[in-house]
């Protein structure tokens, strides 16, 4: 069909791609002597109807769009030639190769364009998802996305093209399944013909694995269903998570909207907490096991410490106390030792209390748990646990929280304020947790050389804001205000 011309104004150059009934043509306005894109559809007795009813939908959806990285909607018309008869869509010509072109020329990308592409992809996106009703492309790939010229430090533009698989969240096919989308990049949930806007994202994540690892996602393995990606690549490890987030196999754990993707992508992961240590200190104690899917935080008791004999001592004498006060009371006539049994009650308590501080100081551990799932707090002990509230659910969790004692911890080159605790705010609920070696103890607003529990816990923050991908806060204890 070289040298055609077509609606009296197209004069077709080449072409471009052919799938089926479908063919893609590169052409020239002779109104504006512009490129084009024309898509056709042929009319063919074995073209199902669905083809007709998805290129009629590409068609009216950019109609309605107007996005600078997405290609214009020019013209739409049928044809009646007699080789060809179907319909025509015309759009925009971007003089810019895909993605596709570029793996295959063997461009190898780098974390900060990775983290380009996947902003622009994700603003793209944004406006789509946000129509009226929300449109979804359901075939976001390498070769749908179009990639201009680098300028400076940037990648170069995106573009996202191909609308053929397009569908609005109103649209209905009247009871049939329409499979659409290329596998490796199309989600579980499209294969039974269902799609959401994080159907999307789902394959926005399999496409910058692709541009991270140089391989189709159908070439990784695969473990419970998800593409096992991190053994070929290079990233930091908060991107690393992101990426899982938007390849989890079931809706519910990916993001919910792109605009929360986006947000997790470009917020700084730490903020308002200077001179983060990045390592863990040589003295502590803490045992951190984390995967992409999972944290657990094992927190041992303080042990055995010198200041720990005056406790002990005390615990000694006050429940020996309340032994030969028990004791003596028994021998006294009823019903007048009974109240000095029940006076004892409470006393009891508190020297049972001292009593198992003391073991779980030296026996005891403390472990946080975190998936995708749920948070918990377990003290456990010989044996026993206790939980002192209800596991919450992940997605409630909203803040990490670093209480400051009030103190300071000075050093030649920096005052740092001295840290008593951390605190997971989830569902309202605060998830505590104390440094492994203790907290220092002195009067209020007091000044430290040197305090290994804030340098403990200040490491111990930075690790679970890098998995959550959550930003610190500091705040400083009611007590000491």
């Amino acid at each position: 069909m070289q040298g055609s011309i077509l609606n009296e104004i197209y004069q077709l150059q080449s072409q471009l791609s052919q799938r089926g009934g479908r063919e893609t043509l590169l052409a020239k306005n002779f109104d504006t002597n512009e490129l084009v894109v024309i898509k056709l559809l042929k009319f063919g007795l074995d073209a199902p109807w669905s083809e007709f009813k998805l290129f009629e939908r590409e068609a009216k959806t950019l109609q309605n769009i107007n996005h600078p990285a997405i290609p214009n909607y020019l013209d739409y018309f049928e044809l009646d030639l007699p080789h060809c008869k179907g319909f025509a869509l015309v759009q925009e010509y971007i003089a810019a190769p895909s993605l596709e072109v570029a793996l295959k020329a063997g461009r190898t990308f780098i974390e900060s364009e990775i983290t380009e592409i996947a902003i622009a992809l994700l603003n793209i996106l944004q406006y789509l998802h946000q129509q009226q009703p929300s449109i979804i492309h359901r075939d976001l790939k390498p070769s749908n996305i179009l990639l201009g010229d680098r300028t400076g430090n940037s990648v170069g533009r995106v573009y996202l093209i191909d609308f053929g698989a397009v569908k609005n969240v109103a649209a209905t096919d009247g009871g049939t399944i329409t499979v659409v989308g290329t596998y490796g990049y199309m989600p579980p949930e499209q294969f039974g013909g269902k799609t959401t806007p994080a159907s999307d994202l789902y394959s926005l994540g399999a496409t910058l694995i692709h541009l991270a690892t140089g391989k189709h996602p159908a070439e990784l393995p695969s473990k419970a269903g998800k593409i096992v990606f991190e053994p070929s690549v290079q990233l930091n490890y908060a991107l690393i998570r992101w990426l899982n987030q938007l390849i989890e196999p079931s809706c519910d754990r990916r993001f919910d909207s792109a605009t929360r993707a986006l947000q997790t992508l470009q917020q700084p992961q730490i903020t308002n907490l200077e001179a983060v240590i990045v390592k863990q200190p040589a003295f502590s104690k803490i045992v951190l096991h984390r995967t992409v899917d999972e944290i657990n935080v094992i927190i041992p008791g303080a042990g055995f410490r010198w200041e720990s004999l005056g406790l002990i001592f005390f615990a000694l004498f006050w429940n020996l106390f309340l032994v030969v006060w028990t004791g003596g009371a028994l021998f006294i006539p009823l019903p007048f030792n009974l109240v000095f049994l029940i006076f004892s009650i409470p006393f009891w308590a508190c020297g049972l209390g001292l009593i198992g501080k003391i073991i779980f100081d030296c026996k005891g551990y403390t472990r946080l748990s975190i998936n995708f799932q749920e948070i918990s707090l377990t003290y456990e002990c010989l044996k026993f646990r206790y939980q002192k509230q209800q596991p919450t659910s992940r997605k409630n969790l909203t803040a990490i929280e670093c209480v400051q004692s009030g103190w300071n911890m000075v050093t030649d080159r920096e005052t740092t304020p001295v840290i008593s605790e951390v605190v997971l705010w989830a569902d309202g609920k605060p998830f505590k947790i104390t440094s492994s070696v203790g907290t220092a103890s002195a009067s209020a607003k007091a000044t430290y050389s040197y305090d290994p529990a804030t340098i403990e816990l200040r490491w111990l923050a930075q690790e679970l804001s890098q998995w959550l991908n959550l930003p610190l806060t500091r705040t400083e204890s009611s007590a000491t205000k």
